[in-house]
């Protein structure tokens, strides 16, 4: 994704998005390259508060003796007793070895990048426990896909109901058609909404 490029084009698009890029730093998104572990890292840290999650990644992590778990086998080895000692919830540990189950049997594999965001979406979300923002994450920051808009995430929902001085948080066919001028740069709108939320910024 060309940051500059995306910027530009946000703030020619869109005058209040250019009070939002002067007024926070500039985001950085950088690709990963196992997809296998974004994937497991992105359902361990689903509906936790930060702190938590990652003291609960950093005990899954901790299971496999500092190994590296990259390989799909090592988790698929680890009993489902053995992940929920991690502090993971009945149903993280069964999707993450749902996880490994797909990228063992090749289901899903690290050429997934090669296909267009909706059929990754199509592609992760036949995972049990994978849904579609988690899908969304993954192609916005594993992938670092420029145009993914995740009108079901609260935090753009609320970013875009005080960007458009809303009284309600608004719905999707809204979303979607207040952030058509942001194509094909929407990832990094949503990123400036993310933002926003978290402030401190006064129109």
């Amino acid at each position: 994704m060309n940051i500059d490029k995306g910027l530009d084009h946000l703030k020619n698009a869109d005058i209040k998005m250019t009070r939002l890029i002067a007024e926070f730093e500039t985001p950085e998104f950088r690709k990963e390259s196992n997809y296998f572990e974004a994937l497991v890292r992105a359902i361990v840290y689903q509906q936790l508060s930060g702190k938590a999650a990652s003291t609960i990644y950093k005990r899954f992590k901790d299971l496999f003796s500092g190994d590296n778990y990259s390989l799909p086998k090592k988790v698929l080895a680890k009993p489902h007793e053995s992940l929920r000692s991690s502090g993971l919830s009945n149903q993280k540990a069964a999707y993450i070895h749902n996880i490994a189950n797909a990228f063992d049997s090749g289901a899903v594999n690290q050429n997934i990048d090669s296909l267009k965001d909706e059929k990754i979406i199509e592609k992760l979300t036949t995972i049990k426990g994978v849904g579609t923002w988690t899908a969304e994450m993954f192609l916005m920051f594993t992938l670092n896909r420029p145009d993914v808009f995740p009108v079901t995430d609260l935090g753009i929902r609320k970013g875009l109901q005080l960007f458009c001085g809303l009284d309600d948080l608004p719905d999707p066919d809204f979303m979607i058609k207040t952030a058509a001028p942001w194509r094909p740069y929407r990832t990094l709108a949503s990123w400036y909404l993310w933002r926003l939320v978290e402030g401190p910024f006064e129109w």
